[in-house]
C-alpha cells in the first residue's frame, strides 16, 4: 500500500520530538481548512487491524462501534492547530492542551476520553448507557498493579478450583471446549420419535486454513464418535466405533431440518415454545504435553454436568446469576423468536454455576478501582462464556463470541469454554487478566501512537501523558479538584455551566436498527448484581432509555440529537469547536442531522473524510457498497467566522480534493463513502446563516454532486 508521507514529518520527529503547547482554540483552525486527511486516515488504516492491541485502555470490555484512537488524536490535533503543517506537528509530536476542557456527550467505549487525557486536557464523558459508563471508567482509572494482582489472586484462590473440578475428563484433564448441538423434534413424528440434532455439517472442528490443513474432526451421526475426515477429500464418514458410513452433510439446511422419516419443517416450527434442547456430543481436552485432542462424550462427562446442575440449585443464593429477561427489539427479536425469554436461558447449568461463582467472589471484594476492574473484565468474560457462542476453529481463537454479529443470534451448535481458563484458553477470565487488563494497565502507564516514519507507521513511546485519572463528580470537576468527570445518563442536559468547554468531539450514533442498549442488557443483567462502582442502576431490569438518540426512524433520530447538540451549543465557549465522526448514505439521516444542527443554533464550517473503525468487520465486507470512511462534521456557535465554501461548488470541490487525497494515501475510497461525504458537505449548507435554497433543492444537489464526484474519483457502485 502507498503511503502519503507529509513533507517534513520525519524531520519533526527525529530522535527527540518538540514539546507544543495550546491552550486556545483558534479562530480558524486547521480542521476546518488543512486537516491532513491522507495522513490521519493511513495511520487508522493501520491501527483498525489490531485495535486492541493499539489502544488497549478502551477495550476492556465489548462496545459496539469503537472508533480508532489515531483519528481521534488527529482530530483534537488539527482543532488546536492553525494550518496543516501545524496539525502534522501537533499529532506527532510532544502535544499538550493544559486547561482546555474537551467534552464527549456519546463517549461509547472512551476513545475522546483517552485521547483528550494523553493529550493532558481536562475531560467530560457522557453516556446513556451505564455499561459503556464502565468501559470508560476503566480507560482512564488509576490502577495498583500490586492491589490489581491482589484482587485476582484472592478470586482465584476462592473459585478456581471448584470450576477446575467441572471441567476435566475422567483422566483428570483440563477441558478446554464442550461441544454441544441442539435438539428439536419432528412435528411430523411420533412424540416419542427421536429429536433431530441440528446439525448443519458433522464436521464440527476444522483449522482456519482448510486448503492447507485439511486434517479435521467429525461426530458420527450414530454413535457419537469422534471421527478424522479431510475435509478436501471426503464427502463421507466411515466410523471406527460402529462401523456406520455417513454424509458429512447434516438434517439441517439454512432454516429446514429433516428428520430420520424424511420429514422437512422450519426448525423454528419444530421448537414449539421453548428455545433448544441441548446434548453435548464432543470436548476438547488439554494433553499433558500440551497438545490438544478431541475425545467423545462419556458417562463421566454426563455425571460431571449432572453435578454442575446440583451445585447450581443448592448454591443458587449464595451465586451471582442474571436477572431479568429480553425486550422485543431489532437486536433481540431474533433470540425471542427461538424463545429465550431470560438473560439466565443463554447459559447452561455448568455456566451458570461457574460464571456465579466468580461474580460472587468479585462482588464481595472490597471496594476499589481494582474491584471495578475486575467486574468489568467478568463481564467482558460473559461474551465468551455463553449458548450463543461456537467454535472458530483450529489455527485461530477458539471462541466465536455471541457478538460477531449485531444481533442476539441463537447458535445451534453451541461451544461451552472453560471459564477460569488455562493458558491454552480462549476467551477465559485468567487469559483475558492478561491480554485486557494488564495490557491495558502497561499501555496506561506508558502510552504509545501511530506515527509516520520511513515510509510507513511505527508506535511511538513518550509523546503522551500516563492515563492514570482519579474520578470526581460535577462538582468535583469544576472545583478542579479532579480533571475527569465521567457519568452516565442523557447527554441532552449536564450538570456543568453554561460556556464551560472548549471542544466537544464525539462519535454520535448513526441511523440505523442496531440498539447497543438492547445489547448491553446481556451484560447488565450480571452487573446489576454485582454493582461495579457507586452509582451504577440497579434498579432497572433494562439499560434502554427514552431520550436514546439510535433511530433508523429519521424524524425521531433529528429529535433526539438536536436535544444533545442544543446542550453542546450551551456548554461550548464563545470560540468553542465541535466536531464529530459521522456515516450515512441514506440521505435522510444527513437531512435530520444538518436540520438538528441548525435548529442548535450551530453553524457546519468544514466537512472532512477520514478512515473509519476498521477494515475487517464482517458487516461491512458483506455490503454492496461498503464503507471505508467517516465523515468529520465541524461545527461552530452561530455567529462565529463562516465557512470559506459557501456553495454547492465549492463544496463539491473540497469534497473531492479531501477524498482523492485520501486515495492517494492508498486509503480505500468506496461509492458508499463518496454518498455520505458528499451528502453531507452539500446538506450541510442548510445551516449557514441567511441560506436561501430548500432542503429538497439542496437534497437533489447533493445527489448530483455525488454522480459527478463518483466519476471525478473513479468511483463506481456495485449495487444492481
Amino acid at each position: 500500500m502507498m503511503i502519503f508521507e507529509p513533507q517534513g514529518m520525519l524531520d519533526a520527529m527525529g530522535d527527540a520530538p518538540r514539546r507544543i503547547s495550546r491552550s486556545v482554540v483558534p479562530a480558524v483552525s486547521a480542521l476546518e481548512v488543512g486537516f491532513p486527511a491522507e495522513m490521519i486516515s493511513a495511520a487508522a488504516e493501520r491501527e483498525s487491524w489490531r485495535k486492541e492491541v493499539h489502544r488497549p485502555a478502551t477495550h476492556t470490555h465489548k462496545w459496539w462501534a469503537q472508533r480508532l484512537g489515531s483519528v481521534f488524536r488527529g482530530i483534537l490535533a488539527a482543532a488546536i492547530a492553525e494550518d496543516k503543517q501545524d496539525a502534522i506537528d501537533c499529532y506527532s509530536n510532544v502535544l499538550r492542551l493544559p486547561g482546555l476542557v474537551v467534552c464527549d456527550p456519546f463517549a461509547g467505549s472512551g476513545t475522546t476520553l483517552v485521547e483528550a487525557a494523553k493529550l493532558g486536557a481536562k475531560i467530560v464523558g457522557r453516556d446513556i448507557n451505564p455499561v459503556a459508563t464502565l468501559v470508560q471508567r476503566q480507560a482512564l482509572a488509576s490502577w495498583d498493579r500490586t492491589l490489581l494482582d491482589a484482587a485476582f489472586k484472592k478470586v482465584e484462590s476462592q473459585v478456581r478450583e471448584q470450576i477446575d473440578a467441572l471441567h476435566r475428563n475422567k483422566d483428570g484433564l483440563p477441558v478446554l471446549y464442550y461441544f454441544w448441538v441442539g435438539l428439536a423434534s419432528c412435528p411430523q413424528c411420533p412424540a416419542e420419535a427421536a429429536p433431530v440434532e441440528l446439525f448443519s455439517r458433522y464436521v464440527f472442528a476444522q483449522h482456519a486454513y482448510p486448503k492447507k490443513y485439511p486434517t479435521s474432526r467429525a461426530t458420527c451421526p450414530h454413535c457419537h464418535a469422534v471421527v478424522v475426515v479431510n475435509v478436501i477429500e471426503d464427502s463421507k464418514l466411515t466410523c471406527h466405533g460402529c462401523g456406520q458410513t455417513s454424509s458429512l452433510s447434516g438434517p439441517v439446511n439454512r432454516a429446514t431440518m429433516t428428520c430420520p422419516s424424511g420429514h422437512a419443517s422450519k426448525v423454528l416450527d419444530a421448537l414449539g415454545d421453548h428455545p433448544p434442547a441441548l446434548r453435548m456430543y464432543a470436548k476438547q481436552v488439554l494433553a499433558p504435553d500440551g497438545t490438544r485432542r478431541y475425545e467423545p462424550i462419556d458417562d463421566f462427562d454426563e455425571a460431571l454436568y449432572a453435578k454442575a446442575e446440583r451445585c447450581l440449585a443448592d448454591e443458587k443464593t449464595d451465586l451471582v446469576l442474571p436477572a431479568g429477561g429480553l425486550e422485543d427489539g431489532h437486536n433481540t427479536r431474533q433470540a425471542l423468536r427461538w424463545n429465550y425469554q431470560r438473560w439466565a436461558q443463554f447459559f447452561n447449568a455448568r455456566q451458570l454455576y461457574s460464571l456465579g461463582l466468580l461474580g460472587a467472589a468479585i462482588r464481595d471484594l472490597d471496594v476499589s478501582p481494582e474491584r471495578e476492574a475486575l467486574a468489568a473484565l467478568f463481564s467482558g468474560v460473559l461474551e465468551f462464556n455463553n449458548l450463543f457462542c461456537s467454535f472458530k476453529g483450529e489455527g485461530t481463537g477458539a471462541v466465536r463470541h455471541m457478538f460477531s454479529n449485531h444481533v442476539l443470534k441463537p447458535e445451534r451448535t453451541p461451544l461451552e469454554a472453560h471459564p477460569w481458563g488455562t493458558p491454552s484458553s480462549s476467551g477465559a477470565f485468567s487469559t483475558l487478566y492478561r491480554s485486557r487488563i494488564i495490557r491495558a494497565l502497561d499501555y496506561k502507564d506508558e502510552p504509545h501512537d501511530l506515527i509516520s516514519s520511513h515510509g510507513g507507521f511505527e508506535r511511538k513511546f513518550g509523546l503522551s501523558e500516563s492515563l492514570k485519572r482519579d474520578l470526581g463528580s460535577a462538582q468535583d470537576f469544576v472545583d478542579g479538584e479532579v480533571t475527569a468527570y465521567i457519568n452516565h445518563g442523557s447527554s441532552a442536559s449536564f450538570d456543568l455551566p453554561d460556556s464551560s468547554v472548549d471542544l466537544v468531539v464525539t462519535d454520535p450514533p448513526f441511523m440505523d436498527n442496531v440498539h447497543y442498549s438492547e445489547l448491553a442488557d446481556f451484560f447488565h443483567a450480571w452487573l446489576r448484581e454485582i454493582k461495579p462502582f457507586d452509582g451504577y442502576p440497579t434498579e432497572f431490569t433494562t439499560t434502554r432509555h427514552v431520550e436514546e438518540v439510535q433511530s433508523v426512524n429519521p424524524v425521531d433520530f433529528g429529535e433526539a440529537i438536536g436535544a444533545v447538540w442544543k446542550e453542546c451549543a450551551r456548554l461550548l465557549k464563545p470560540q468553542g469547536l465541535l466536531a464529530f465522526t459521522f456515516h450515512q448514505a441514506r440521505i435522510t439521516g444527513w437531512v435530520e442531522l444538518v436540520k438538528a444542527l441548525e435548529s442548535a443554533g450551530l453553524v457546519v464550517t468544514a466537512i472532512q473524510p477520514v478512515k473509519a473503525e476498521m477494515s475487517t468487520s464482517t458487516i461491512k465486507s458483506s455490503a454492496a457498497d461498503p464503507s471505508n470512511l467517516d465523515s468529520i462534521v465541524v461545527c461552530r456557535l452561530i455567529g462565529h467566522s463562516v465557512p470559506s465554501a459557501t456553495t454547492v461548488a465549492d463544496v463539491e470541490s473540497r469534497a473531492v480534493v479531501s477524498l482523492r487525497e485520501c486515495q492517494v494515501a492508498g486509503v480505500k475510497v468506496g461509492f458508499s463513502d463518496v454518498e455520505s461525504v458528499l451528502r453531507g458537505s452539500v446538506l450541510a449548507l442548510h445551516t449557514l446563516p441567511g441560506n436561501s435554497i430548500s432542503m429538497d433543492c439542496l437534497a437533489a444537489a447533493a445527489d448530483e454532486a455525488v454522480t459527478r464526484a463518483a466519476a471525478a474519483l473513479e468511483v463506481r457502485s456495485n449495487r444492481s
